[in-house]
C-alpha cells in the first residue's frame, strides 16, 4: 500500500502540510552533491588551491549553500520557513575527481529540514561549477540525495556508499 502524498489536501488540490499539532523536536538532516570533474580541470584545481579568477571556489559555495538553505522556503513553494539554528557546507576532493558537497542543517521546530539540507548542498554544487565553467563545460552535478536524517516521525541513518 503506498503512503498517501502528504501535500494535497482531501480535493486533491496543493497543499501546504499543517504541522501545528506536532511536537517541537530537535531535527538534523544530511544532504550530498556530487561534483564531477575531468581530470585535467581537477589537477589544475588542485594545483591552484581551489581559487579560479572568479574567487576562491570552494569558500563561495560553501556560503552561497548556507545562504540557499536558509531561503528553501522563498524556493520551494510548500516548505515552512524555519529559523535554522545551525547548517554546515563541507566541501572535499575524493580520490575520484569529485567535490564531495555536504550540507548539514539543524533546527529545533515542528517540521524537518531535508528540503534545506538538500538545497544547500545543490546550490553549493551550481556555485562550484558556475565558477569552474570558464575551465570546462564536461563538469558533472551528481548524486544529489538525502544521506541522513533525525527527529520527526522515523530516522534515517546515513548508509555508505
Amino acid at each position: 500500500m503506498m503512503t498517501p502524498l502528504t501535500h494535497v489536501d482531501e480535493q486533491n488540490r496543493p497543499s501546504m502540510v499543517d504541522v501545528s499539532g506536532k511536537a517541537v523536536t530537535k531535527r538534523t538532516a544530511v544532504a550530498q552533491s556530487l561534483v564531477q570533474f575531468p581530470p585535467a580541470v581537477a589537477a589544475q584545481l588542485r594545483s591552484c588551491g581551489f581559487a579560479t579568477s572568479k574567487g576562491p571556489v570552494f569558500h563561495t559555495a560553501i556560503v552561497a549553500g548556507v545562504m540557499a538553505a536558509k531561503r528553501t522556503h522563498d524556493l520551494i513553494p510548500f516548505c515552512h520557513p524555519l529559523g535554522i539554528e545551525n547548517c554546515r557546507v563541507e566541501i572535499d576532493m575524493n580520490e575520484r575527481d569529485e567535490a564531495v558537497v555536504r550540507c548539514t542543517v539543524t533546527v529545533h521546530h515542528r517540521t524537518g529540514v531535508e528540503m534545506e539540507a538538500l538545497t544547500g548542498a545543490s546550490i553549493a554544487a551550481l556555485t562550484i561549477y558556475d565558477m569552474c565553467k570558464a575551465l570546462s563545460h564536461e563538469m558533472v552535478i551528481a548524486d544529489t540525495r538525502l544521506l541522513a536524517k533525525h527527529g520527526g516521525k522515523r530516522d534515517i541513518e546515513e548508509a555508505p556508499r
